[in-house]
């Protein structure tokens, strides 16, 4: 081999780990490109996380109200049918003494 062969093989290969680094930084260009934009939509996917749990929460105590709104009517009605069985119970009871003791004899 001669020393031009020598010289141009080496250009040669010179060019070719130029080409191969200029790859190698574009490649990189394109990845730290593209992790920037997920990186964008992640940070303003947080920010609507956010808003989801204010609704989550907002929606969890409208829930919870609506539950114990519920619950406190339910009482209020359990309270209204012990009271009617009580006098019901009292009228049924009077009724089969008065049965019993012939008061009330039609």
């Amino acid at each position: 081999m001669c020393a031009e062969e020598i010289t141009s093989s080496v250009e040669t290969i010179e060019l070719e780990a130029e080409k191969t680094l200029e790859e190698a930084r574009s490649r990189a260009n394109e990845i730290m490109l593209k992790a920037k934009e997920k990186s964008s939509r992640i940070l303003s996917s947080e920010v609507s996380l956010d808003e989801v749990k204010k609704e989550r929460q907002h929606i969890l105590s409208e829930a919870r109200q609506k539950a114990n709104q519920e619950v406190e009517q339910s009482k209020k009605e359990a309270s209204e049918v012990r009271t009617n069985a009580g006098k019901k119970m009292g009228k049924i009871t009077e009724r089969i003494v008065n049965i019993i003791t012939g008061a009330e004899l039609r």
